[in-house]
């Protein structure tokens, strides 16, 4: 009996918890930055309360032209961006071809080849202690590649002649990474960001990535990382509206072999970022609770 309440309350919370989330970006409102607007841009969460709630008119940002340019001739990728080719958040576009930050049938992307060691210890990950070892449900930052891939909300890059600075809504995190291509550190301490140092091949910037925290996941479901990890981001910006991303992974320790992630698209938004922090988590206490509930007593 005690096991069906409790998970009757933690199903009550999740619902709570959906509708903060929609009443939080609900609240979003238009900032003045160039380029198109989207054309959801009227409504940016949708119409909850009328029939065919879930089928938005969802439709990707054009082009908008050719991206703008540094006085030193790079490409800019200043601006607030949004996961997907909306330049929105709307979430009654859940599933939509709109919100997704890429096509797995026109760029597939490959599952990660872990060691056999390393699957065998994800997979022996229960459901519940999964959710419980996750960074984000710990309040601890996502790190990097985190940043990007494991990121849902919005994230503003600012570019100066000497860095790139990336401000993520979630958290508030950020990172300053130098665009001058110098030599890493030797042997530098391990932070969730790791140490970032990126130059310019073209109109992409590259940024390289090493000494990682290892308590960062590289996924939702357990992808952990050794401290041999290395990261090599590829950021450009094709068009006025769209930003794409795309990230290899290096990690002797657990992977066969490197990793490399479809080309995300990220699009241009015209709100600011919003103060979101993770405080006050009771999600922790919960999961424990139904962990210690429906744990088989060992023999």
């Amino acid at each position: 009996m005690k096991l069906r309440v409790f998970i009757r309350i933690v199903i009550t919370a999740a619902a709570l918890l959906a509708v903060a989330c929609v009443s939080r970006l609900s609240v979003r409102t238009l900032a003045g930055q160039t380029g198109t607007k989207p054309p959801n841009v009227g409504n940016p969460v949708g119409n909850l309360s009328v029939p065919g709630y879930g089928k938005p008119d969802a439709k990707p940002m054009p082009k908008g032209g050719p991206p703008p340019r540094t006085p030193d001739g790079h490409v800019d990728l200043s601006g607030v961006w949004f996961a997907g080719t909306m330049g929105v958040d709307d979430v009654t576009a859940a599933g939509s071809d709109a919100r997704r930050q890429f096509d797995p049938k026109v760029t597939p992307e490959e599952k990660p080849a872990f060691q056999p060691w390393a699957a065998e210890r994800i997979k022996k990950l229960s459901a519940v202690d999964a959710e419980l070892l996750r960074p984000s449900v710990n309040c601890m930052p996502r790190g990097v590649p985190g940043m990007f891939i494991t990121n849902p909300y919005p994230i503003q890059l600012i570019q100066t002649p000497a860095f790139l600075a990336q401000l993520n809504e979630l958290n508030n995190n950020f990172r300053i990474i130098p665009t001058d291509g110098h030599a890493h550190g030797n042997d530098p301490d391990p932070t969730f960001n790791g140490e970032g140092i990126a130059h310019w091949e073209g109109d992409t910037l590259v940024v390289d990535t090493i000494a990682i925290d290892d308590r960062t996941w590289n996924d939702y479901v357990g992808w952990f990382h050794s401290d041999q990890e290395h990261v090599v981001e590829r950021i450009t910006r094709p068009s006025m509206n769209y930003l794409v991303y795309q990230v290899t992974i290096e990690d002797p320790k657990v992977l066969t072999k490197p990793w490399t992630s479809a080309p995300r698209m990220w699009t241009l938004g015209h709100e600011p970022l919003q103060e979101y922090y993770c405080t006050n988590n009771q999600e922790i206490e919960g999961l424990k609770k139904l962990r210690d509930l429906t744990q088989v007593p060992r023999q």
